[in-house]
């Protein structure tokens, strides 16, 4: 069974945490500009320390996240990780009432929109070192810890027909068992049922290879691929007619840009 809770406070955490995302990678370029210019960090020494910010597109959607480390060994970091990922079932499919010309599309079936915070601990292995001259590092990475799924139910617009009246619509949250397709005006608003969230904690892992081109040892530019696993104790509902999914697997390929530096 969700929960909800006070709409604002959901909302001012997930705003907190896509502003943090986006200031962080907004300070690591321009920081990236200046270096460019005046880089003057030896490329044979050891950098202890890490952090990185990407975005990444996954087999049902996409995310953002942030990264930090520290060198444990010379060839192992101890890295921590925050993450916002969206999430969709496969057997979603666009339709649209055919019957009204400015009706608005809609994915018949859906019931909830569906929103992950991931928050956890890690290390990465390297595996092998880039050469002097450059070339690409190669690690492999692995991590585990909580993580929340958000629902949000969806709204739609529902055709309430009368012999002696133009047709209504009326938007209202999506009833499987009393709405069918041909009843379906268009999608509502996103903004409806925000104040009906769902929250489904649980765990998750990861697992994935980061290949390191970046042409600076102080500078991170990588590309990552790996899956992540989550599991709810709660629950998640997508798709009427469908199992509630307490497993969920994606893979993914993200880019990641940051820094590495000594204190």
């Amino acid at each position: 069974m969700s929960h909800s809770i006070p709409l604002m406070v959901v909302m001012k955490r997930i705003v907190l945490l896509l502003l943090f995302l986006v200031l962080t990678a907004g300070g690591f370029y321009a920081h990236a500009q200046s270096e460019a210019v005046r880089d003057t960090t030896p490329e044979n020494i050891l950098l202890e320390n890490q952090w990185s910010v990407g975005g990444m597109l996954h087999t049902n959607g996409w995310g953002l996240k942030f990264r930090k480390g520290r060198n444990i060994t010379a060839l192992r970091q101890f890295m921590w990780e925050v993450e916002f990922s969206t999430y969709k079932s496969s057997k979603e499919y666009r339709s649209i009432n055919l019957n009204y010309s400015d009706s608005r599309s809609f994915f018949y079936g859906k019931l909830n929109y569906v929103w992950f915070l991931r928050g956890g601990l890690g290390q990465q292995h390297i595996l092998n070192r880039k050469p002097y001259w450059g070339g690409v590092q190669v690690s492999w990475l692995y991590f585990g810890g909580f993580s929340l799924a958000i629902t949000k139910p969806v709204f739609l617009y529902i055709i309430y027909k009368s012999d002696n009246a133009p047709d209504q619509f009326i938007e209202e949250k999506y009833n499987p068992d009393t709405q069918q397709i041909f009843d379906i005006f268009g999608r509502g608003s996103f903004l409806s049922g925000l104040n009906q969230l769902g929250f489904h904690p649980g765990v998750y892992a990861k697992t994935g290879l980061d290949f390191d081109f970046g042409s600076k040892n102080h500078l991170i530019s990588s590309l990552e691929v790996g899956g992540t696993f989550d599991y709810s104790p709660i629950p998640v509902a997508i798709m009427a007619y469908n199992p509630k999914q307490s497993y969920l697997l994606t893979l993914y390929v993200s880019m990641m840009f940051g820094k590495r530096y000594n204190k």
